[in-house]
This record gives structure tokens, C-alpha cells and sequence, in this order.
């Protein structure tokens, strides 16, 4: 199996596991996230086998920040709604893994590659990696506050969030 066809197959598990928790998400506005993350996987599936066929192909920017950003709008509505289990956090810290997999992939590849076409393609899809790292990075880090937050609002200082 080479780089390319290696890079198809954990783009296209990613898909799975994104559809998987968005299955098991409780939140709609979280499951929504985890299905346009598993859209975008398969579009980078599809990005990888067009340049190997050497057929044409669009490189489309991330909607996930977006997506990620107006589930945490309404904190307070997420609060209620939205209790993290630990297998959620675990299965959160598994995607931000498999997601620095790819980013290190594909900054590798892109390295490696012999022509600017492939340069720019691999050099895309790690920004859109890394927008999907953040994202997950950030809901760990939303869900950890949660979670630590033991002392009164009324006392002392602390960042936003």
C-alpha cells in the first residue's frame, strides 16, 4: 500500500468514526459537528483518489469551526443539555489523535511531494486537519472546565470560556 492509498484508508475510517459519534451523541447541535466532520473526511477521500487517478478536483475550505463554534453558543443550553461521560472525553482525545496523525501525514507527504500541485493539495489538507484538531481541542478543553469547576463565581479570577 502506498502513501496515497494509505492516506484514503484513514480518511475514509475517519468517516466512520465520525458518523459512529454522531450516532452517539446527545446533543443535537454536537451530532450535527460529528456529521459534517465525517462529510468533510469522505471529501478528502475524495480529493486523494482524484489526484491519484490524476482526475480534476476542488479544494473546498472547512465548515467544522463554524459548526463547532454554534453548538458552545448557548452555553447555558448546552450546560443542561450536554453532560460528557468519560468514553465521550476518551473517544474526543482519540479523534484529536487521529486527527495529528493525518496533519503529520500530510505535512510529510506534502515534503516529499515532486510537484506544486501536490504540494498545495497536501498543504490543504493539513490546514483542514488542523482545523478539525482545534476543534476537538477545544471541546476537550470546554468539557475539562466543566468538569474542574469547583470554586464560587463570585470569588477570585479566571479566563473566559
Amino acid at each position: 500500500m502506498n502513501a496515497i492509498e494509505f492516506a484514503i484508508q484513514m480518511e475514509l475510517e475517519g468517516e466512520r468514526y465520525y458518523l459512529e459519534q454522531g450516532e452517539k451523541a446527545q446533543h443535537a447541535g454536537l451530532k450535527a459537528a460529528f456529521d459534517l466532520l465525517a462529510t468533510e473526511e469522505r471529501e478528502h477521500a475524495n480529493l486523494l483518489e482524484n489526484y491519484a487517478a490524476q482526475a480534476s478536483y476542488e479544494l473546498r475550505q472547512s465548515r467544522v469551526a463554524e459548526q463547532f463554534g454554534s453548538v458552545f453558543e448557548s452555553q447555558q443550553d448546552l450546560q443542561i443539555d450536554f453532560k460528557a461521560t468519560p468514553e465521550q472525553i476518551d473517544a474526543y482525545k482519540l479523534a484529536l489523535e487521529k486527527e495529528k496523525e493525518s496533519i503529520n501525514l500530510y505535512a510529510k507527504m506534502g515534503s516529499e511531494a515532486n510537484s506544486e500541485e501536490a504540494k498545495k493539495l497536501f498543504a490543504f489538507l493539513v490546514e483542514q486537519e488542523t482545523i478539525h484538531f482545534n476543534a476537538f481541542r477545544e471541546l476537550i478543553e470546554y468539557l475539562r472546565k466543566a468538569e474542574q469547576w469547583v470554586e464560587s463565581a463570585e470569588f477570585g479570577l479566571r479566563e473566559d470560556y
